[in-house]
């Protein structure tokens, strides 16, 4: 190693850099603030206003799509409502009162200032008259006996009919719900027309009663078919349709000649014949001279 002395290089300080200072912006209320906040105000005040004004309160109402359902059954279930501030009014639960109703399958609400609701029900379909005794009963196709019938008109006349003389159907009313495998019975049978099974009878009439289940009446004055009792597993509706095709086999060619029908099963039956009337006497020979 030399032993040379290693030369160092001065530094020249240089010049500190001066910054231009930044003036911050006041923490006042601005012109541009000051009209935010009285906007935000103002709206709130208008806001409250509206939903505490009785201008906006609910105090009409309009129903459209009502057919079996008495409007005054609907103003009835939104009673509680009435007055309520329209902005402040909850539709939802309104809705699920109305669809207690049992005529009411589904129903919309809509507000419309500045005072009504506007109430559009979209009512249950019937497939059927349930009669039980002099009662006569809409159900449609749930099972649900939604209107009671005081009459027959338009559509409801072309309705078919079943006639239930079981005794403990004495208690179905309004609201009441059928059981599945008789209403899949009853809809079933009630569908059937004579030319289905080989008939020149006018109507079939659908009974059902607690001697022999399922009958099906050719009317006026014909034969009568035993279909009997159903149940979810051991005797199902699934026999109905051979059972069909089985009572029309029986009555080809002698139906004029039948009274009843036994269909046991959808390939076991047999029929009661009517019974012939005697001939009539013959009067005897006259004795006057």
């Amino acid at each position: 190693m030399s032993g040379r002395p290693i030369a160092r290089r001065s530094r020249t300080p240089l010049p500190g850099r001066r910054t231009k200072p930044v003036r911050r912006a006041s923490a006042g209320l601005s012109t541009v603030r000051a009209g935010a906040a009285l906007a935000m105000l103002v709206s709130a005040a208008a806001i409250y206003g509206v939903g505490a004004s009785s201008a906006f309160a609910y105090s009409t109402l309009q129903v459209d799509g009502v057919r079996f359902t008495d409007p005054q059954a609907v103003e009835a279930a939104l009673a509680e409502a009435r007055g309520t501030n329209l902005f402040r009014l909850a539709t939802n639960p309104l809705r699920t009162v109305l669809e207690t109703i049992p005529t009411v399958a589904a129903a919309r609400i809509q507000v419309r200032l500045p005072g009504t609701l506007a109430v559009t029900i979209d009512e249950r379909q019937p497939i059927a008259i349930w009669a039980v005794a002099d009662e006569r009963f809409l159900v449609d196709g749930s099972g649900l006996l939604f209107e009671r019938l005081s009459g027959e008109t338009g559509e409801e006349a072309a309705l078919p009919v079943i006639i239930d003389r079981r005794a403990a159907s004495v208690g179905l009313s309004v609201g009441l719900s059928l059981d599945a495998v008789d209403l899949d019975a009853a809809t079933r049978l009630a569908s059937l027309t004579p030319a289905d099974v080989g008939s020149a009878a006018a109507s079939l009439v659908v009974v059902v009663g607690d001697e022999n289940g399922f009958v099906v009446n050719a009317q006026p004055d014909g034969w009568s078919a035993v279909f009997g009792f159903y149940t979810p597993s051991l005797r199902s509706t699934e026999l109905i349709p051979g059972q069909v095709r089985l009572l029309r086999s029986l009555l080809f060619e002698r139906e004029l000649t039948v009274e009843r029908v036994i269909l046991a099963s959808e390939t076991d039956g047999t029929y009661i014949p009517r019974s012939t009337p005697p001939p009539a006497e013959t009067p005897g020979p006259s004795k006057a001279p």
